[in-house]
């Protein structure tokens, strides 16, 4: 563990292909970065993702659907095994209860697919689509009791054209989502 002092350690959850865990793992391999992912955890142990974060030799860990008061448990005690600064979301499906983010007392950050405060919760493309509106984004924010209600850190938006459809919009979002996470946590971590 004495390699990565000074370094600030990240843990990442997420639920599925890991998109933005592999852009979030190429931008902090950068030789000089002051960030290093030492753990992924995934509340679906058949998450592409985790495929990944083996390739990229980082401790990772797979939970068979088991309550969220054990998945929490079972994290929680890893968090703290792998002294982890940071916890970032990226794709995680789950809300995470109050207890768990009061136990794990250190800062969380998740990236949503919208521009918040508006459509908070799931849906999020067809949503912006259905109300006409002329632009979506990302977010990142910090993760508090109330979903999708914390502290913006970053937001970028694109254009909704009117040939776009949920999945084509989905695809826009989520190439500024690669560009924006990877910013926000550093942004975040040098101002801890």
């Amino acid at each position: 563990m004495e390699k990565y002092l000074g370094k600030k350690k990240v843990a990442i959850f997420i639920s599925g292909r890991g998109s933005n865990l592999k852009s979030l793992i190429k931008y902090f391999k950068k030789k000089n970065s002051l960030i290093k992912i030492v753990l992924v955890i995934s509340n679906n142990p058949d998450a592409k993702g985790l495929k990944y974060a083996d390739r990229s030799k980082i401790i990772n860990y797979g939970f068979k659907s088991i309550r969220k008061s054990i998945f929490e448990n079972q994290s929680l005690k890893l968090l703290k095994k792998y002294n982890v600064d940071i916890l970032c979301l990226a794709g995680f499906m789950k809300i995470l209860s109050g207890n768990f983010i009061k136990k794990f007392s250190k800062p969380i950050l998740n990236i949503h697919p919208s521009l918040l405060p508006k459509y908070k919760g799931l849906n999020t493309h067809a949503r912006a689509i259905k109300n006409k509106d002329s632009f979506s984004g990302a977010t990142i924010h910090v993760v508090t009791q109330k979903l999708d209600s914390g502290k913006i850190i970053l937001q970028k938006k694109v254009k909704i054209l009117k040939k776009d459809n949920p999945k084509t919009l989905e695809k826009k979002v989520l190439k500024i989502e690669h560009e924006i996470y990877p910013r926000a946590i550093k942004n975040f971590l040098s101002n801890l």
